[in-house]
């Protein structure tokens, strides 16, 4: 994703029709799912998510690529540790630690550059109600987060709107 393409993403969310609240509520549930550990679904949770809620689709898009291939280890990874420290299993583990198992998890299900679900869920199977708890808890936590800064960012930036349209007029007036 270019930053042309972030920008212009950032435009049409500033520029839809709702009010600030409902548009930064609707980026803050795409953050939450960007943390449910249904991966492979998110595209597909914030379709529904936005049909149901009848909340726009492209704000709910919009936060639910927090999650993308460049954040996706930190985010498993980060999920994995506090999953893992509200529900321990085992030895008490660091964050490097969880990182390292968490490569080697995917590395042993991947034999010979193919796939192997069955493997990957044995090896898993363990560390599921941790991840899903730890998925939960840093959605619920960065949603939190997400929605006043949003909020703030899109009345910040209607108010900048607003004025820049008041002095264009007063230049035109003068001009007449």
């Amino acid at each position: 994703m270019t930053w042309s393409r972030i920008k212009r993403t950032a435009q049409q969310i500033l520029h839809l029709g709702d009010s600030p609240r409902r548009t930064a509520l609707a980026f803050a549930i795409g953050v939450f799912i960007a943390f449910s550990p249904t991966y492979g679904l998110h595209t597909i949770s914030v379709f529904l998510c936005a049909w149901a809620f009848r909340l726009n689709v492209v704000a709910m898009l919009a936060g639910s690529l927090v999650n993308n291939p460049w954040t996706v280890l930190p985010i498993l990874g980060s999920t994995m540790w506090v999953g893992l420290k509200l529900v321990p299993i085992g030895d008490p583990h660091t964050l490097d630690s969880v990182l390292h198992d968490l490569v080697t998890l995917i590395q042993t299900a991947t034999v010979r550059n193919h796939f192997n679900a069955p493997i990957l869920w044995q090896q898993f199977k363990p560390y599921f109600i941790s991840f899903v708890v730890g998925a939960t808890a840093l959605g619920i936590v960065c949603s939190l987060i997400a929605y006043p800064l949003v909020l703030f960012g899109i009345r910040r930036y209607h108010e900048t709107q607003r004025r820049l349209k008041a002095l264009a007029a007063s230049l035109q007036d003068e001009r007449k």
